[in-house]
């Protein structure tokens, strides 16, 4: 999936594809998609090299957690992902 995407992350940066929003909740009760919560967890397509003296510690496929308003969302080719820092970044799954 990495490969197919045209845009390459500098620095520190990490391109995330965020997970689908819960359909129904546990108890079975269809969500509409204006209460669905925005999902937190996502899976790294492409990570930058670093900076100087600090290496990328996430790698193309990990799955990760995230804060709930962290990354910028951008659409690539009409699919929706979110840039961020790998500071933004709060574990590795």
């Amino acid at each position: 999936m990495a490969n197919k995407l045209k845009i390459t992350p500098l620095h520190d940066r990490v391109i995330v594809q965020p997970a689908a929003a819960e359909e129904k909740s546990k108890g079975g009760i269809i969500i509409p998609d204006t209460a669905k919560e925005k999902p937190q967890r996502g899976t790294v397509l492409a990570a930058g090299p670093g900076k100087k003296d600090e290496p990328v510690t996430v790698k193309t496929g990990d799955t990760v957690l995230y804060g709930k308003y962290a990354g910028t969302e951008i659409t690539i080719e009409g699919a929706e992902y979110l840039i961020m820092r790998e500071s933004d970044i709060l574990a590795i799954v």
